[in-house]
């Protein structure tokens, strides 16, 4: 099958291409290798993943529509988006241009040439602040607390609508905290050890008692895969939760990168953060029945395998 990944180099998208060619399928990407962090990282998993690169941004509707004519693609995987809460707080029209108006023209793009299969990346973030514990896909979303968990929900929306007006084949899945190697540099895991291994402060913010659900990258992978099998027979929109189902206390999470690099963490502790959630929590019961979703990573040999990695790619940076 032809599959474009929007996004394609990225973190997620890069190993989801990865695998995809692994499958056999032939692939293509779109990236804008904007400067949200250095694009050189992305450049590097473009050039690696082996799939057909097209650089196009896709807020612009003219770059959508050129890389949808030379690929042809027959599905799409939509992970193209600015990420991250707290820079949507103060650049909440870059996130609603990439992430909702980007999402349209893709959809747009998808509806002009009849294409039917579409796996869309939300968040866990579209939970905000939710009171009910694990997070459930029937959960009301009334309580999302940031300007990027809402332009998620504007795309799960849009998906939707397309999906009844177009009779498109839609899976959105909502992604709780993945890790693993190739993370970006501006997430948690990634900066900690980072800050950790070069004797530097971090930063903590609140109590350390905040829990997340920290999702290996390998299971994500796998949960995307198995939502484009979906697809194939079964229309309209559905949601699905990817986690693994387990909920770790940031001062948990600082204690096993402690463990793996061998050093102690010089902690400075700060107020949480606007736009933070508590607590995410991944019910995953309707991704284990539906999609065969089967998590295999726990935190404490995921920390590891990405302490593996950033050792070994500390090495390459420094040769």
């Amino acid at each position: 099958m032809r599959i474009l990944v929007t996004g394609g180099a990225g973190f997620i998208g890069s190993h989801v291409l990865l695998a995809l060619n692994n499958q056999g399928h032939t692939t293509s990407l779109i990236d804008d290798f904007n400067d949200f962090y250095a694009p050189s990282l992305k450049r590097w998993n473009a050039q690696n993943c082996g799939s057909i690169l097209f650089e196009g941004d896709i807020r612009v509707k003219e770059d959508v529509e050129r890389c949808f004519d030379l690929h042809q693609p027959e599905a799409v995987i939509h992970l193209a988006a600015r990420a991250g809460v707290r820079p949507s707080l103060t650049q909440t029209q870059l996130y609603v241009d990439t992430n909702v108006t980007g999402t349209l023209n893709i959809l747009e793009a998808m509806r002009s040439r009849h294409i039917k299969r579409l796996v869309f990346a939300s968040s866990s973030s579209v939970y905000g602040c939710n009171k009910k514990v694990p997070f459930s896909e029937s959960d009301p979303i009334l309580k999302t607390i940031s300007p990027y968990a809402a332009t998620k929900v504007a795309g799960e929306h849009l998906c939707s609508v397309y999906s009844h007006l177009y009779g498109m084949s839609v899976v959105a899945l909502r992604f709780f905290t993945v890790y693993g190697p190739r993370q970006r540099p501006d997430l948690a895991i990634h900066k900690f050890t980072r800050l950790i291994n070069e004797g530097r402060e971090i930063s903590q913010f609140g109590d350390g008692t905040t829990r997340r659900d920290y999702t290996f990258i390998d299971d994500i992978v796998q949960g995307v895969l198995q939502s484009l099998s979906y697809t194939k027979d079964h229309s309209g929109l559905e949601v699905f939760n990817l986690g693994e189902s387990r909920t770790v206390e940031l001062r948990e999470l600082i204690s096993l990168i402690e463990d793996s690099l061998e050093i102690k963490a010089k902690i400075r502790k700060l107020p949480m953060q606007p736009g933070d959630v508590p607590l995410t929590y991944a019910d995953i019961t309707k991704s284990k029945e539906l999609l065969g979703y089967n998590p295999q990573t726990p935190i404490e040999q995921g920390i590891q395998a990405f302490v593996s990695w950033f050792h070994e790619e500390t090495k390459v940076i420094s040769n």
